[in-house]
């Protein structure tokens, strides 16, 4: 599976973007699907997982619930982040991920992913 993530940008406290992530082949719909971002000199952190299908079962970080939606369209082999409520402390490369998933997955770990599209860069000023 090859991720192309897309949408990053710049934008003031209190904007939104919305976040792209397209995917090759023709298996998309056997992945789970997350989003991870990473701020200059930090790890790599969770933002959000969303099941197999739309509609199916999301998690979020505490830091972006309520704020944020992941969704996903199968028939486009796209998953979305809808970012709302921006707030400088966003700011980060935010990464597409997928991964097959296991009978123990959770989906909050960098590691239970197989594959990773380049990142896109998201600035949210003050």
């Amino acid at each position: 599976v090859q991720l192309q993530a897309s949408g990053g940008g710049l934008v003031q406290a209190g904007g939104s973007l919305r976040l792209s992530c397209a995917a090759s082949g023709r298996t998309f719909s056997s992945y789970y699907m997350g989003w991870f971002r990473q701020a200059p000199g930090k790890g790599r952190e969770f933002v959000a997982v969303i099941s197999r299908w739309s509609g199916g079962r999301t998690d979020y970080a505490d830091s972006v619930k309520g704020r944020f939606t992941i969704s996903r369209d199968n028939a486009k082999n796209t998953v979305y982040l809808q970012m709302n409520s921006l707030k400088p402390e966003d700011t980060a490369v935010y990464y597409c991920a997928a991964a097959p998933g296991t009978s123990r997955f959770s989906g909050v770990t960098h590691k239970e992913y197989d594959y990773w599209g380049q990142g896109t860069l998201v600035t949210v000023s003050s």
